[in-house]
């Protein structure tokens, strides 16, 4: 059974100076992930989604390249749960994602990671956890966690000890981004 979505929850925000750290980031809040968990990314282009997605494969145990479903919408990767990756730049809204067969019951078997999901808002888009980004190019990233479900804060827990780990490296070693 889904757990009830509810509106506000706690949040985290955090600083990437890299792709490297993004990746880093997104690999151990994939270490919570469970059964049936909804990931909505939301973020300009360039933003940073792809590596998170990428970097969230890694903390699943995704030995394939992942890069962004643009052209093909989704892909699926085998993990320690199933991957499902999409991207919803190129749809209009929640009706071509379902009548493209975008959202199905095989995804509560796994987690469902979603790239522009600003697109499927509303019941359909109900996410356990949102990840914002800002900034794009060589700026360093604002993301921002904020869950959405009692789920969902298992997420921005493992992002806050992320943090915490990342600056207490940088003011030991200088070496972290």
């Amino acid at each position: 059974m889904a757990e009830p979505r509810t509106p506000g929850g706690s949040s985290v925000v955090v600083r990437s100076a890299s792709a490297e750290a993004t990746r880093a980031l997104a690999a151990q809040v994939a270490e919570v992930a469970g059964a049936g968990d909804v990931v909505a990314l939301r973020g300009e282009l360039g933003a940073g989604k792809t590596q998170f997605a990428k970097g969230f494969a890694r903390g699943l145990g995704v030995d394939a390249v992942v890069n962004s479903p643009s052209f093909t919408l989704m892909a699926e990767y085998a993990g320690r749960l199933p991957l499902f990756h999409l991207d919803l730049y190129r749809i209009v809204g929640a009706a071509d994602a379902l009548a493209g067969g975008l959202l199905d019951e095989r995804q509560q078997s796994g987690v469902t990671l979603i790239e522009w999901a600003e697109r499927l808002d509303g019941p359909v888009g109900g996410s356990d956890v949102e990840v914002r980004f800002e900034g794009s190019g060589d700026e360093v990233r604002r993301i921002e966690l904020l869950a959405r479900t009692d789920r969902g804060r298992h997420y921005v827990g493992a992002a806050r000890t992320w943090r915490d780990e990342w600056r207490d490296a940088a003011n030991s070693d200088g070496g972290r981004p």
